[in-house]
This record gives C-alpha cells, sequence and structure tokens, in this order.
C-alpha cells in the first residue's frame, strides 16, 4: 500500500494516478492524504491544485524520471541492495576532502562513470569526496544549484539508484561521501512547492530568489520539509555529511535557529546509525557560532568553508588585489589566517566597508572545523572566463601554495583536477531549455563582469554547450609533463599530513608563523614548513636545528645549522 501525502493548507488537491484523477482527504493539519493500495514502485504520478489546470510534481518527489516539470514516480528505498553493511564512516576531523562535479568529472557525467575514477582518488590520499548539489534541476547540465526537488536525484546523473550506486562503491573503497545541498532558494524554474504552500517568505530576497519562510506563518511545516530532506540524504543515500550553501542567506529569527534545529536531528540520526554524520555550512559571517558546540551557546555545526584562507593564499600567489581580495595577500594576512583561521575577524572590510566578522578562541576552537582550500568550484567558476589557478601562477607558485595547504591545521579541500594542475578551465554553464530564462541569464552574466572591466564577448555564453563541454576534465593530461609532477607532489603532501601527526594538529594555538621579505616559515610542532615568494634565492632562519628535510618542492634545498636556502618560488618542510 502507497499513501500519497502532500502540504497545501489552503488549497483543495487532486491525485493523478494511471489516468485517473482521485480525490484526496484533508487532515486537520493542511496534509492532503490518499491511500491507493495498487500502486508500487515505478508509478508515475502528480497532484492538481485548485484553481491550477497543471498536474505539478510532489514537493517531496523521490524521482522526477522526466524532468523538473515532469510527474513524480514512487520510489522504493528499500529495495537497493546496499553492500556497505560494514562502512562505519569518516570523521572531519583529519580528513582531505576532493570537491567533485559530478558533470564534468569524466566524459560521460554520470554516478556510474564517476565509480570508474574512484581509485584514482585513492591513490591520491583523500578521505571524503564532496559532491555538488546532485538533486533534481531544470535542464540537462548546470552547476547543480539551481535546484527546485530537493529529494530528488538528478535523473541525468542516473537518478537515486545512480547516487546509491555511486555512494555504494566509494564506501567500499574507503571513501566517504559528503553531499552539498541548497535550502536557501529555489531555482528559478520548476519551483512549484511555492504553488502548494507558503514555502517563501513575504519579505526579504537574496541574490538568487526569494528567501524561504523559516519564521513566519506555515514556517515549522517548511523547516520540517528541509531537515527531512537533509535527513533522507544521510538515512536514504548513506552520504557521511552535508555542505550547507550559503547559510548567511536563511533568514531565521526564531529562538532556535534552522541550523540548530538540524544539529540536534542530525546528532540524533548520526546516534542511530552508528556512524558520524557532518554538517558543514558555507558562510560569509566569519562568525564562529556556527562551529562552536550547542553545550557552549553555539549552533553546534561540525565545519564551516572559510573563504579568507583562500583570499589569502590567492591574492599572495597571484598577485590580484581586485574586488574583494584587497585586504589579503601580505604575508601579514597569512600569518593570521593560519593563527586565527579568519582574517575579518572583528575588522574592517574594504569590500563591504564596515567592520566584519568575530575572532574565534583559538586556544579551544579546533582547526579541523575550517575547510580550507587553494580552489573550489565558486572561486574558479565565477570569474570571468573560469580560469584555474594554474592559468595564472607558476608551477613553482602553485606548488608552494599547495604546500601551505596541506601543511595547515584545517581541514583541506582540493578542487577535482587541482592536483594534477589541469588546464581545463571550469566555467559557468547552465541548459536552461525556456528560451527567455536562457537569454536572462546569458546577458545577466555579461552586464555582471562587463561592470568588471571585461568586455562582453570575452565572457562565455552559459548556454552554449561548448561552455559545458571546456569544463570537463581530460584525464590524458595526469601524465603529461607538468601535470604528472604536480600530482606526484599532491600525494606526497597528503601521504606527509598523515604520517607526521604535527602536520595534521588541530590545534591553532600550537600554530607559529614568522616572515621576512617574501618568505614565511610556519612551526607545526617539530615540523617547520619554509616557503619562498620571491624570485631569488633567500637563505631563511628557522629558529631551529632542524634533522633532515621531509619534502622539497625544488631540488637544491640546502639545510644549514638553523636556516635554509631555499631557491625561488619554492618550498620545504623540515623536521626539528
Amino acid at each position: 500500500m502507497t499513501l500519497f501525502e502532500v502540504w497545501a493548507p489552503e488549497k483543495t488537491v487532486r491525485l493523478r494516478i494511471d489516468g485517473q484523477d482521485r480525490d484526496m482527504e484533508r487532515g486537520t493539519d493542511g496534509w492532503w492524504r490518499l491511500d491507493v493500495p495498487q500502486a508500487a514502485a515505478g508509478t508515475d504520478y502528480a497532484y492538481l491544485l485548485s484553481g491550477h489546470d497543471t498536474a505539478l510534481p510532489d514537493p517531496r518527489s523521490p524521482r522526477q524520471p522526466d524532468g523538473v516539470h515532469g510527474p513524480s514516480r514512487v520510489y522504493d528505498h528499500g529495495a537497493f541492495a546496499w553492500s556497505d553493511g560494514d562502512w562505519t564512516g569518516r570523521q572531519l576531523p583529519g580528513a582531505v576532502l576532493y570537491e567533485m562535479h559530478i558533470g564534468t568529472f569524466t566524459p560521460q557525467g554520470t554516478f556510474d562513470a564517476a565509480i570508474e575514477r574512484l581509485d584514482h582518488l585513492v591513490d591520491l590520499g583523500v578521505d571524503m569526496v564532496e559532491l555538488l548539489p546532485v538533486n533534481a534541476f531544470n535542464g540537462r547540465w548546470n552547476w547543480g544549484y539551481d535546484g527546485v526537488c530537493w529529494y530528488a536525484p538528478h535523473e541525468p546523473y542516473g537518478g537515486p539508484d545512480g547516487l546509491k550506486r555511486f555512494v555504494d562503491a566509494a564506501h567500499g573503497k574507503g571513501l566517504g561521501v559528503l553531499l552539498d545541498v541548497v535550502y536557501n532558494h529555489f531555482g528559478p524554474s520548476g519551483a512549484y512547492a511555492p504553488m502548494f504552500a507558503p514555502y517563501l517568505s513575504a519579505s526579504g530576497s537574496n541574490p538568487w530568489g526569494a528567501s524561504v519562510n523559516l519564521d513566519g506563518p506555515g514556517a515549522d511545516q517548511v523547516r520540517r520539509y528541509i531537515i527531512d530532506s537533509m535527513l533522507s540524504w544521510l538515512r536514504d543515500y548513506h552520504v557521511d555529511g552535508l555542505r550547507l550553501d550559503a547559510v548567511h542567506a536563511l533568514v531565521d529569527h526564531t529562538a532556535i535557529h534552522l541550523l540548530e534545529q538540524a544539529a540536534v536531528e542530525v546528532e540524533s540520526l548520526s546516534t542511530h546509525l552508528g556512524r558520524p554524520l557532518s554538517l558543514i555550512a558555507e558562510s560569509d559571517l566569519n562568525d564562529p557560532r556556527l562551529i562552536t558546540s550547542r553545550e557552549a551557546g553555539g549552533y553546534g555545526l561540525h565545519g564551516q568553508w572559510d573563504d579568507d584562507v583562500h583570499h589569502v593564499l590567492h591574492a599572495m600567489l597571484t598577485g590580484e588585489r581586485q574586488g574583494y581580495y584587497g585586504d589579503f595577500g601580505s604575508l601579514e594576512s597569512l600569518e593570521q589566517v593560519l593563527t586565527g583561521a579568519f582574517f575579518h575577524a572583528g575588522t574592517w572590510s574594504s569590500f563591504r566597508a564596515r567592520r566584519h566578522g568575530r575572532p574565534i578562541d583559538r586556544h579551544t576552537m579546533p582547526g579541523y572545523r575550517f575547510v580550507a582550500y587553494l580552489q573550489n568550484h565558486d572561486q574558479i567558476g565565477n570569474r570571468a572566463v573560469g580560469d584555474r589557478l594554474a592559468a595564472t601562477c607558476s608551477p613553482g607558485r602553485l606548488r608552494v601554495g599547495a604546500t601551505l595547504l596541506l601543511t595547515a591545521p584545517f581541514t583541506p579541500m582540493l578542487f577535482m583536477g587541482e592536483e594534477w594542475a589541469a588546464g581545463t578551465p571550469w566555467q559557468f554553464f547552465t541548459s536552461h531549455p525556456e528560451p527567455e530564462l536562457a537569454d536572462a541569464v546569458r546577458t545577466g552574466r555579461r552586464r555582471e563582469f562587463a561592470s568588471h572591466g571585461w568586455a562582453e564577448a570575452e565572457v562565455p555564453d552559459p548556454q552554449d554547450p561548448d561552455t559545458f563541454e571546456r569544463s570537463k576534465l581530460d584525464w590524458s593530461e595526469r601524465g603529461k609533463p607538468g601535470h604528472a609532477e604536480m600530482l606526484e607532489l599532491y600525494k606526497r603532501l597528503i601521504a606527509l599530513r598523515r604520517a607526521h601527526p604535527d602536520l595534521s594538529d588541530p590545534r591553532m594555538d600550537r600554530v607559529e608563523v614568522w616572515h621576512g621579505d617574501g618568505h614565511v616559515v610556519v612551526r607545526r610542532g617539530d615540523c617547520l614548513v619554509a616557503a619562498n615568494l620571491s624570485a631569488t634565492t633567500q637563505t631563511i632562519n628557522l629558529r631551529a636545528v632542524p634533522r633532515s628535510v621531509l619534502l622539497a618542492t625544488e631540488p637544491g634545498a640546502v639545510l644549514h645549522r638553523d636556516r635554509v636556502e631555499l631557491p625561488a618560488e619554492s618550498a620545504v618542510v623540515v623536521t626539528r
């Protein structure tokens, strides 16, 4: 027997199934219900709302085989044959993450094709794969942040069974899986949930659309809709954690913020499942309360992305100072983030023209709660032509950046292809079938970058299929000169981080940094990381007598009694 349920407190709802329209029963809670004993997995269905002639998909649809505008399909989560019964999970502390977009990770752009490349990640040494959003969105390809069906995996990727096969295979190889999820807005096409009930806030919006109703009339059910989606990914799809997109856009004035409510319920599920489950926020607030335990008055999330670390490293390696990079790039700013996580910590932000952020307590806040990166989908894809660091930086500076990242006290994350200095760009691409929406996206993207000095003709057309194809990884690069050497360095750095506890030590108050003209030294327990960013050889004071070199990014590093002579644009890791 299949029970069909949908929340529509101000509507009359009928169920369309097997070519027939059936009346549903309204409960006092605003939910409409109907038992259809003959319905089974594979049955298509949709809802008819009073005042609307078109049948609409289920807001909680588990599968959209014909896209976000088509009918929903009954799906049986219990039918999948999992093989990960012995999986005990992966926790954030000590992990190395790898961000991946399913559509461009392989030429085929499917879950099954990505499975064939998991051995590469095992060989690289990463612990968890973080998938960009995979819930159903309009069109065939997209970054995924315009999702509208928050329970249904995107069908062209492989649908529900495809995602389960990927997670199952990853677990079989010892890899955890994190899923990027977006609950701060609905995409611009196929967002039918707000037609059923007050899913959107009566006032307020964010850069991507109307705000979601988290604290107005009917908000209890909207919050339930979001948290049930989180729990479904973690429970039904066996994923090991969620990255919550742009939580600063979740407007919630209730006493218990949605994020705290989510942390409580995910902890309960983790206790039941017997494996760690992680919630990682993307936040523009620089507010440590997000990742402070509930016992200490915080929300209790497990981690958050740290853009300040990225901005410092990017500006330092490239010399760029435009836009939000204006405050970053000095060796002083590098010292600030390596010892305090945030650069803007209650300090002046010239980009925002106000004070921003709040300092952490570096004596109690562990560094692993901050996910740090040289590159990610945003910091590459939101550049006008989607150019990676490899297109801007010398190989030497890329190696220095990788060394500083992978020896820092944070949770490091790589963006797919970074490990071999991929030469392919990663651009902004969409495939909206509606001509007006496609043109609006195209025009808006070009105008945005024209205001920053780019010629409109230079900005790739997001709707051009070639923009999507250009963004796919070229796996043949891995063995080519320059790329192969970079890949080997990343493997060695990750192995070194795992072999030496000092290099993964998350205690922020044990990090010491000193710097001079064009060089920096980071003390990590009995390990020292020295980097020369200048164009000439430098002799750098280590303030200790090193015993041996663990890793050098360039040949020619020479140890003296308490100094190291480093070639230009190189780094070295030594033990005391």
